[in-house]
């Protein structure tokens, strides 16, 4: 890595990856730094695998925005370049007249975000496409999907090392410091400390994205971009008893959207997993707790009766990055360029949690168009 770049890009997740994909050309110095010894370890790696149709968000709102062209942008990407999907569908399934009416108002945010083939369907009609699913109503959503994500970070790899962009591995930004015509950071790696320069430096940190943003001299709290850690568990379900059903299978989310609820979704290689739970925690831990088994029997049963203790054995746990407090208002994804902060040319991407996976490439897209500015 030389001591001067154009756009350094701190984090390998999916969305720094595929940042990484849609800025770099033949004449742009571009870098990618990941403390940990591969891509995607985090967060990037530990989710449902879902291509999200982007119903539930706020209207006008960047997850709204991106979700719904990033869930276009990804199909294609998975046509073009072979990576595996199914365009599977979804039921959002109502289960009393009060999540009926929910319902109502939902496919109604949906529909003002432009998402696409949404249909509120009867109590016959649920019970059409799923004999084994059990609700009064149901939004079904053509669009969703699941996907092979781990090759979807592969793609964007190998799209941005063709224009010339570099990944340094087990490298840490651990400084950052503004200079006159950008920026100093300061890297930790096997071989010791060392400092470069970049004109433009992109925080796709992830879970460490407030972190970051503190070591350029931003006061987090002041910005409200302080970090809220949410852990989500996923239980496996037998196989005999993922058979029953044909598309993802979602609850009607809580008013107050600290996830979408636990839900149903299969797999490429046809296994099904039930999750994720949502639980705020302290710290970064990926260890599961046998004792929530029964807490995912008891939320799915109203609507997958067929589902028993017995079925279910664990599998892993996820964190996500949520701007959103416990108990707090939903919060839209973070994406600007710091200059009214007195540090121009530094692009924070913070509480990038779900849908931004199903959003990378619409981010990218994004991201892109603000890099193009800085560097005119």
């Amino acid at each position: 890595m030389p001591h001067e770049a154009d756009i350094i890009i701190i984090g390998a997740g999916v969305v720094g990856l595929a940042v990484a994909a849609q800025v770099a050309r033949e004449d742009r110095d571009v870098y990618v730094l990941e403390k940990n010894e591969t891509f995607g370890l985090e967060t990037s790696s530990r989710h449902s695998g879902v291509i999200h149709s982007g119903m539930y968000y706020p209207e006008g709102s960047l997850k709204a925005k991106l979700c719904v062209a990033g869930n276009r942008m990804l199909y294609q990407l998975c046509e073009e370049y072979g990576i595996g999907y199914k365009r599977l569908g979804k039921l959002v399934v109502a289960t009393s007249d009060e999540e009926t009416e929910e319902l109502k108002r939902l496919i109604e945010k949906g529909q003002r975000n432009d998402t696409e083939g949404l249909r509120i369907l009867s109590k016959r009609e649920v019970k059409e496409l799923e004999p084994n699913v059990k609700g009064t109503a149901a939004i079904l959503s053509p669009s969703t999907g699941i996907f092979d994500s781990y090759a979807l970070m592969q793609y964007y790899i190998t799209k941005a090392m063709e224009s010339r962009a570099q990944i340094a591995y087990k490298t840490e930004a651990v400084g950052i410091d503004k200079i006159a015509d950008g920026y100093r950071v300061t890297v930790e790696d096997e071989t010791g400390t060392a400092s470069f320069t970049t004109r433009v430096l992109i925080n796709c940190a992830g879970l460490y994205c407030d972190k970051v943003a503190e070591l350029a001299g931003i006061d987090i709290d002041e910005a409200g971009y302080r970090l809220h850690y949410c852990k989500g568990e996923y239980f496996s379900l037998s196989s005999s008893k993922g058979k029953l059903v044909k598309r993802l299978i979602y609850p009607v989310p809580s008013p107050h959207f600290i996830s979408l609820g636990i839900h149903l979704a299969p797999d490429l290689e046809g296994r099904v997993r039930l999750g994720p739970s949502a639980e705020y925690v302290d710290s970064i831990d990926y260890a599961m707790d046998d004792r929530n088994q029964r807490l995912f029997v008891d939320a799915v049963k109203r609507y997958l009766s067929f589902i028993e203790y017995a079925d279910l054995a664990p599998e892993m746990a996820g964190i996500r990055p949520k701007l959103q407090e416990p108990g707090g208002e939903v919060m839209d994804f973070v994406i600007r360029d710091e200059g009214d902060k007195g540090l121009p040319g530094l692009v924070n991407l913070i509480g990038i949690e779900s849908p931004g996976l199903t959003a990378s490439p619409a981010i990218a897209e994004y991201v892109s168009g603000l890099v193009d500015e800085l560097l005119a």
